[in-house]
């Protein structure tokens, strides 16, 4: 018998780590495959609500956010690269060239996981086929162009999500959520919560997510 389980993915396409911690979340998915069933969704997270569709030069994003250097981000970057290879997901050697806006990539993704007329499942191959524009090929998630071939990869119907880029169609539902999650404390992501109750922090290792997942679906741990 299997348990089954709800799990909403708080994340940014912007953030590498949501990249690696979608990764090892679904690894450790797969080795609880046998005992459990889950009811992925992804929630919708902004690092940067301000930042203008041109987006701004990464080097300079960060040292002004972080006050980090350039060699500092550089090793920090090899670090990321390192940690995604293990998992089986390829960031540019050279990183990120600039930060983009990520609203209209939210918008779209939400829509997939409302869409009835859609296959199911399609949302999570949107997610991570934005991460993959993003971070393996350094496209802009801000470009109509890069969404609209993006959801045309995935099987997503591209006509209708043109549609919602010209217009303002889910925006308001989107920023809802935004504020949800804001107001129930979430100020870094990715931020897994399962079952409404459980929250897991972080791009954390795959045997930190098998391991508090298995415990949740034995019912281990209190809600």
């Amino acid at each position: 018998m299997t348990t089954a389980l709800k799990i909403d993915f708080v994340s940014d396409v912007s953030c590498p780590w949501c990249a690696i911690g979608l990764c090892a979340l679904e690894k450790a998915l797969q080795r609880l495959s046998a005992d459990v069933t889950v009811d992925l969704h992804f929630q919708p997270f902004e690092l940067n609500p301000g930042m203008p569709p041109e987006g701004q030069d990464i080097t300079e994003h960060l040292t002004q956010k972080y006050g980090s250097t350039a060699e500092q981000q550089a090793q920090s970057r090899e670090a990321i690269r390192l940690r995604g290879a293990g998992l089986g997901f390829v960031f540019r050697k050279e990183g990120r060239n600039r930060i983009y806006n990520t609203f209209d990539a939210h918008r779209l993704l939400h829509w997939a996981d409302l869409s009835t007329t859609q296959p199911s499942g399609l949302q999570r191959a949107l997610k991570k086929a934005l991460l993959e524009a993003y971070f393996t090929h350094g496209e802009s998630p801000a470009s109509h162009d890069v969404l609209l071939r993006v959801v045309g990869k995935v099987g997503l119907d591209v006509n209708r999500a043109r549609e919602i880029l010209a217009g303002d169609q889910y925006a308001d539902e989107v920023r809802e959520l935004e504020r949800f999650y804001l107001d129930a404390g979430i100020h870094s992501v990715p931020a897994v919560i399962i079952n409404d109750s459980h929250l897991i922090s972080g791009g954390q290792p795959v045997e930190i997510f098998e391991q508090t997942l298995r415990r949740i679906a034995s019912g281990k741990v209190e809600d």
